[in-house]
């Protein structure tokens, strides 16, 4: 004979499994929540990664750039880093090409510079690093003043530069260009965090212009490259 009250029981639950408690329920969560976060961190460091990457790859195409304009046009030339104000979004990004004016009857007007381009900024929050980039004998990279009346007012300031000769020839043979993710909060200078202390690339650029990449950040041989025990400055 059938018992009524298991009847009961097994229309209000016919599965026969019993629900989820609160405490599983928020539990769950918790671990979901974990997991995006966790992801949410991955997926930040992948992109200054490739952000890294591509800087690096467009730069090496401007070296090559400007050794072509000083062999055609037979003046100096120079790839020209941006560090006229941390204010500005464009500062430690913004890349361009300058070389020696070039006269109307064609002769070279010495130490006179004009732009050549609108110049390259790099992808958001990957940055020039004057700190670990070097010259071929371990010294600070040249820096300048860009004044004059052909230069625009909104070009005008600091750069760090590297220079071309007439005949393309590189004679800082050896130096590196160094570039890395990192954050600028409040118009300050570029800051690398824990999370991204290794995202550092760049190359080296040899006395014919070509250039080498790093594949690894080791390879850039600067003792004080960061090791992701704090947070660095650029």
């Amino acid at each position: 004979m059938n018992n009524p009250n298991q009847q009961s029981h097994r229309s209000q639950n016919p599965t026969g499994y019993r629900g989820f408690t609160l405490v599983e329920v928020l539990t769950v969560m918790a671990i979901i929540a974990v997991l995006m976060t966790a992801g949410a961190i991955g997926i930040g460091n992948l992109n200054g990664g490739k952000g890294t990457t591509s800087a690096v790859a467009t730069c090496e195409s401007l070296f090559e750039e400007a050794r072509t304009i000083a062999v055609s046009k037979r003046c100096k030339a120079r790839v020209m880093v941006n560090a006229i104000d941390p204010a500005n979004d464009d500062y430690l990004r913004r890349v361009v090409i300058a070389h020696e004016k070039i006269n109307a009857d064609g002769t070279v007007a010495p130490d006179t510079w004009v732009i050549s381009s609108r110049g390259y900024d790099m992808p958001k929050g990957a940055y020039f690093s004057s700190k670990y980039s070097s010259l071929d004998a371990g010294g600070a990279i040249n820096e300048t003043t860009l004044t004059g009346a052909d230069i625009k007012t909104d070009y005008q300031g600091k750069y760090f530069y590297y220079e071309f000769n007439g005949e393309g020839i590189f004679d800082d043979a050896g130096a590196s260009f160094v570039v890395g993710s990192g954050i600028r909060p409040n118009g300050q200078e570029p800051k690398t965090t824990k999370s991204a202390a290794r995202d550092f690339a760049g190359f080296v650029i040899w006395r014919n212009g070509r250039t080498s990449t790093f594949r690894t950040p080791d390879q850039i041989k600067n003792p004080d490259l960061p090791s992701g025990d704090s947070i660095f400055e650029f």
